[in-house]
């Protein structure tokens, strides 16, 4: 009986929190500016990070190359024991004695000069890190963009569900009047079923403007680099003024400030380096090296101490090609990234220019559009009145009504569509910032 006891006073409890949680208002969206969402996606965002490593991965490379004109410096211990007269055979031209002995010594050796083939691998190195920095840009600006389409694609889907919610509510009370209408022998049932279809057009676009808003948020929370879709408060944007009216002073820009093509030219010139460096595979070699050491103990043969120090000289006289194969390979490298670098200018105008277009395309619309509504504001409310005076049949009223929502949708993404076009004209233009 007592445990029964418990256990009702623990479900009690379970369900007074459950009502508690229940009850709990939901929480509200989160209010989000476009700047704002634009330092988000900068933060989180998978792509940017992945080219940040690169980045930090390519300036590595430098050092990597540069390391050549330090000394290198290590320490040994070794200890040997031997047969009695002993001496290595085979595998060489030389007959050399092994002794016993345990030393402990360093070695230094140190690069005097290659007469050039560090100094333009470092430069190659240096280039592709410059590119790397570059390419960093170049993905922000893509993750700006994506943002900016993404929260403006939002904004847009909601007012057109704002068009459709209307029009569900206007051709309901449309649909109403003419059942009275024909409950009164007024209208004909044919006028009942052409408003009836008009409301179910209507509500079909409304379900399909609901799923539109859901799929923007989608694409808003994966361009802020959400794993999940999160809903905000997304607050309006001015309307950006007019595109610039100079095409070729827009060109010269992006040619100058676009960052693919500086990173492509950093490539370039990081290739030909790279081919002056296998160029110089064919200059000696000087360097410096020096041991010392200690040996406690060992054969009789051996001193105490030992040190020296020398100069190194390495001249290629033949290797089988090997040096004219890889100065060959850089140089064709190197011509290809010439060509890749022609290429993209010539795409990076063609998208300039079809991004200007549109951008004032876009811009024209605006001023299209509202006047295609209040045309079609005005069209419908004669149709109206010509309808409820029987001079016209509900076919007219409902195509009038068809182009009033239309209009609508189209005057209500026309704003969000020239932002969007604005944008991605900054994008080609390498001054999405």
């Amino acid at each position: 009986m007592m445990a029964r006891s418990r256990w009702m006073f623990a479900a009690g409890i379970c369900a007074c929190f459950t009502t508690a949680a229940l009850a709990q208002p939901p929480k509200p969206p989160q209010q989000l500016t476009l700047p704002q969402a634009e330092q988000l996606a900068i933060r989180n965002h998978p792509q940017l990070q992945a080219a940040r490593n690169l980045a930090t991965a390519a300036n590595e490379q430098v050092a990597q190359q540069r390391s050549a004109y330090y000394p290198l410096a290590y320490g040994s211990a070794t200890a040997v024991d031997a047969e009695k007269n002993s001496r290595i055979a085979a595998g060489g031209l030389n007959n050399p004695i092994i002794y016993d002995r345990y030393s402990n010594g360093f070695l230094v050796d140190q690069m005097i000069t290659d007469f050039g083939r560090t100094r333009n691998l470092v430069k190659s190195a240096n280039y592709r890190s410059q590119a790397a920095n570059e390419d960093v840009q170049t993905t922000r600006e893509q993750v700006l963009l994506g943002v900016d389409q993404a929260y403006f694609g939002v904004l847009k889907a909601e007012a057109v569900l704002k068009v459709a919610q209307e029009t569900v509510k206007e051709r309901q009370l449309v649909s109403d009047q003419v059942i009275t209408l024909e409950q009164n022998k007024i209208k004909s049932g044919l006028d009942v079923s052409f408003a009836n279809v008009n409301l179910a057009q209507a509500q079909l676009m409304l379900v399909q403007a609901q799923n539109g808003v859901q799929d923007s948020y989608a694409q808003l929370s994966e361009a802020l680099g959400y794993p999940g879709e999160q809903t905000f408060d997304l607050s309006d944007v001015p309307v950006p003024p007019a595109p610039p009216a100079n095409f070729d002073d827009l060109l010269q820009e992006a040619l100058r400030e676009r960052p693919e093509l500086i990173s492509q030219r950093f490539q370039a010139d990081s290739a030909h380096s790279y081919a002056t460096a296998e160029r110089d595979l064919w200059f000696p070699t000087i360097s410096a090296a020096g041991a010392a050491g200690v040996t406690p103990v060992g054969a009789n043969q051996l001193a105490t101490q030992y040190a020296a120090a020398g100069v190194n000289v390495n001249i290629p006289i033949f290797n089988g090609h090997l040096f004219g194969a890889l100065r060959g390979e850089a140089q064709s490298r190197a011509r290809a990234q010439d060509q890749d670098l022609r290429d993209l200018q010539d795409r990076v105008a063609r998208d300039v220019r079809t991004a200007w277009l549109n951008a004032n395309t876009s811009f024209q619309n605006l001023g299209l559009t509202d006047k295609l509504l209040n045309e079609a504001n005005q069209a419908l409310q004669l149709a109206q009145s010509r309808y409820r005076l029987g001079l016209s049949s509900i076919v007219e009223l409902t195509q009038a009504q068809l182009n009033q929502t239309q209009a609508q949708i189209q005057q209500a993404s026309a704003k969000y569509d020239y932002q969007i076009a604005t944008d991605e004209l900054n994008f080609q233009l390498g001054v999405l910032n």
